[in-house]
């Protein structure tokens, strides 16, 4: 089963968008774990991610950047 990482921030629209998204992906039958990771909770996370979030991470490997690019997330995706 993969791990989708999520990166955000709190009152980010784009990213609880994504999650959304990823969340209606679940429902769609692609099976995965989902985890949202808060880039305020580090200060490295928050200085590295800012500009980029939300972030979208499938088994280690960042797949998407601003706005998510679910075609590529539906391809790396286990159904």
């Amino acid at each position: 089963m993969n791990s989708v990482t999520v990166y955000s921030r709190p009152g980010c629209h784009l990213c609880g968008e994504a999650v959304e998204a990823l969340v209606a992906l679940h429902d769609e039958g692609y099976r995965f774990e989902l985890q949202e990771v808060d880039i305020e909770s580090e200060e490295l996370l928050l200085r590295r991610l800012l500009e980029k979030i939300p972030v979208v991470e499938i088994d280690g490997v960042v797949v998407s950047e601003l706005i998510l690019d679910e075609a590529t997330v539906r391809a790396r995706l286990d159904r």
